[in-house]
């Protein structure tokens, strides 16, 4: 069945590679966006690998207005929407006191507004039909802040709590409409060489670091699934059962391996580096999917694939069982 799925922050990174595997499907792809040479290549991109249909829209995520009237020139001339999937993100690299109120703000507007925007702006398109999915881009550090990307964090904590809340009033008013979450691990996007950044060297995601089209895989399997959350990875379960045991123990283990684990050995100048918080950076020029970090970005999740095969493990496991069970019974005869 060929839907309509609109995708926010789908210029490039993790919403370019969510947007080139619904496309892969023959869907019809919205794409919402700032950067116009980036929008346009994602654009491009989709109906060359085989869209039903392909419609950018620039819009920045943060003003409400702006993105109803995106999700409503998408429907118009796309369809209604049946998915809708939350992406577009800023972060700020720096300790907690040296990023500034405006910095903050911009960032909670960006990830947290833009999210609520999104969402409402979906439910406005669904609840008259009372069906559809909303998938909320989330992170591992939605439970689990780290040094450096205070802002950050703490929007991801906050559109946890906001999706708890709707879930439960779309469960009494609109049981038909799911909302999922999918928590993803450190990627290899481009948002590393253009995030605003006041660290001395290059900011780099804690490894280990997947390639993006491993995000777009879970965020497909959730919009057919719905399920409540989804981790992408082992290494996002591991750590929220570490923060649920001993939070103290694992800040500490934090304050001492993670803030160099987010930056290279290439000197930056915070100065004059070029960033995207207050406007796009792929306005001129197509960024694409990936980041720098390639040689060392993996392209296969355990965790995701046992997830997304759960009859598969249940069979095979069933029958490592049977095999042992039938050993055992055939020594003791």
């Amino acid at each position: 069945m060929t839907r309509t799925v609109v995708i926010t922050g789908a210029s490039a990174g993790a919403g370019r590679a969510i947007a080139q595997a619904f496309a892969a499907r023959g869907d019809r792809v919205g794409l919402i966006a700032r950067g116009a040479a980036g929008l346009a290549a994602a654009e491009r991109d989709c109906l060359d690998r085989g869209a039903a249909a392909a419609m950018g829209v620039q819009c920045d995520v943060s003003d409400a207005e702006a993105v109803d009237a995106a999700a409503t020139r998408l429907a118009t001339a796309l369809g209604p929407v049946d998915v809708w999937v939350n992406n577009a993100m800023l972060s700020v690299f720096a300790p907690a006191w040296q990023i500034t109120a405006d910095e903050y703000r911009r960032v909670i507007e960006v990830n947290l507004l833009g999210t609520v925007h999104g969402t409402l702006a979906a439910l406005r398109q669904m609840r008259p039909r009372g069906t559809g999915v909303v998938v909320q881009i989330g992170s591992t550090l939605a439970y689990r802040g780290i040094p450096l990307q205070a802002p950050y964090c703490a929007s991801k904590h906050a559109i946890q709590g906001f999706c708890d809340s709707l879930r439960a009033e779309l469960l009494r008013e609109y049981p038909g409409i799911k909302v999922t979450m999918v928590q993803l691990p450190a990627l290899n996007t481009p948002q590393f060489s253009w995030v605003r950044s006041r660290l001395p060297r290059h900011p780099q995601p804690v490894p280990p670091v997947f390639q993006p089209e491993v995000a777009a895989e879970a965020v497909l399997w959730a919009a057919d699934h719905a399920p409540r959350e989804m981790n992408v990875t082992g290494r996002t379960s591991v750590i929220r059962a570490l923060n649920a045991i001993g939070p103290g123990l694992l800040e500490r283990v934090m304050a001492r391996n993670t803030v160099e684990a987010q930056q290279t050995d290439q000197p930056v100048d915070p100065r004059t580096r070029k960033d995207n918080l207050d406007g796009p950076v792929d306005s001129d020029h197509d960024a694409g999917a990936h980041g720098a970090f390639d040689e060392k970005a993996i392209r296969f999740s355990p965790v995701l694939w046992a997830s997304t095969h759960r009859g598969t493990v249940a069979a095979t496991v069933a029958g490592l069982i049977a095999a042992v069970t039938v050993g055992r019974w055939r020594r003791r005869t």
